[in-house]
């Protein structure tokens, strides 16, 4: 069980604010200019083991590798390890259709003169360009990269013993939310053509010795652009299928290795529109693994912790809700933290609790959400508020 040794462990979503040396070669990289590959390596080798100190000394007890060698974002990633793939401009068409557009959704339709700004200011590398197309068979290819996202991370947690590693990878919901299918029969044979692809990945985690999350945005997100005109059961039913999916990749894992995060396509933006917890809680718990990360401290979100008092977790599980936000750069008090913990702890019990952030701190490699070295002192008070928390539960 997470609280064993009775106490409030610390973890959070993944994704970190590069340091600005790693951060100079990836906009190289995006730039489309030309990168000495070796002097790239071994500053991503260095950067990765650099957060992964920082992370323990600010008192995270499991780590990631800050999602540093993802080389577009936390999803799109997965596109450079699968093939069967080809990526297409989208015909006038697809592009007037919403549901194409991976930016798409009514808090844009409803906030353009924000999202116009906030487009110019954030979204400096777009995350796709044009639309995958499935046009083979798809299978798992990215093994180069996935083994070198291990070793670093494995190499930092090394100077950190007692520190455990987790690595964050794409649910199928997510990996490739507006592809269109020009090979498989029907949407089912494609999507678990995918969850057998990123079974590879998945198993190649936990064999390293890590912990897995499983990155699940879209799932949530994609109510906004599907409801209207879809109904709330038409979506549920788009989103059983991709939950059914996310079970055959985690199929034969140790439960207690693995965990799931959802949030809400996390920018930090209105979120006006986003569905609400209670009408996806039972499709979330229906994710066969240990433990369920979610956002708990935004204002769109915080209140929704009472859900928790008319769902029963199952036996065995635990909750990693975000207590500490990724979207601002007001730095929460461990006291607020501390706080947010007890409520889920007064409900699922002190030892089915792990404290978590929301979201990632950084949407792709060029594109954070707060400022560097707000967000160690943000993990700081993540770590600080669970101790608060663990003296206030166990005494």
């Amino acid at each position: 069980m997470v609280g064993a040794d009775r106490r409030i462990a610390v973890s959070h979503v993944g994704s970190l604010v590069r340091p600005p040396v790693l951060f100079a070669l990836l906009e190289k990289i995006q730039n489309g200019e030309s990168v000495d590959q070796s002097a790239f390596q071994s500053v991503l080798t260095r950067s990765v083991a650099e957060t992964v100190k920082m992370q323990a000394d600010c008192g995270v007890d499991i780590v990631s590798d800050g999602e540093y060698g993802k080389s577009v974002n936390w999803a799109f990633y997965i596109h450079r390890r699968l093939t069967g793939l080809t990526r297409r401009p989208m015909t006038e068409a697809e592009r007037n259709d919403p549901m194409n557009m991976v930016l798409g959704g009514r808090d844009r339709e409803a906030f353009p003169e924000f999202y116009a700004e906030y487009d110019a200011r954030v979204l400096r590398n777009a995350a796709a360009v044009g639309r995958p197309v499935i046009t083979g068979p798809i299978t798992y290819c990215g093994q180069a990269e996935l083994q070198q996202d291990i070793a670093n991370l494995k190499a930092g947690l090394a100077s950190v013993p007692g520190t455990q590693g987790f690595l964050p990878v794409v649910a199928p919901a997510s990996a490739l939310p507006n592809a269109k299918n020009e090979y498989y029969s029907d949407e089912e044979s494609y999507l678990f053509a995918l969850a057998d692809a990123l079974a590879v990945e998945y198993r190649a985690v936990i064999d390293a010795g890590l912990i897995l999350q499983v990155d699940d945005a879209f799932l949530p997100y994609m109510y906004e652009k599907m409801v209207p005109p879809w109904t709330l059961a038409e979506y549920r039913r788009w989103a059983e299928l991709r939950v059914a999916a996310t079970n055959r990749a985690l199929k034969g894992l140790p439960r207690e290795r693995t965990r799931y995060h959802i949030c809400w396509g996390s920018w930090n933006g209105p979120h006006l529109f986003d569905v609400p917890l209670k009408e996806i809680v039972d499709l979330v718990l229906a994710v066969d693994t240990g433990g369920y990360s979610f956002e708990a401290a935004n204002p769109r979100h915080e209140h929704e912790w009472q859900v928790w008092n008319s769902v029963r977790l199952p036996p065995g599980r635990y909750l990693m809700p975000g207590v500490v936000s990724h979207c601002t750069n007001v730095v929460e008090h461990p006291e607020l933290v501390a706080e947010r913990l007890g409520r889920f702890a007064g409900i699922v019990g002190r030892e089915n609790v792990m404290a978590g952030t929301d979201c990632g701190f950084s949407q792709s490699p060029l594109a954070g959400r707060t400022h560097r070295t707000i967000m160690w002192a943000k993990l700081k008070a993540l770590a600080d508020g669970a101790r608060l928390a663990t003296k206030q539960l166990w005494g």
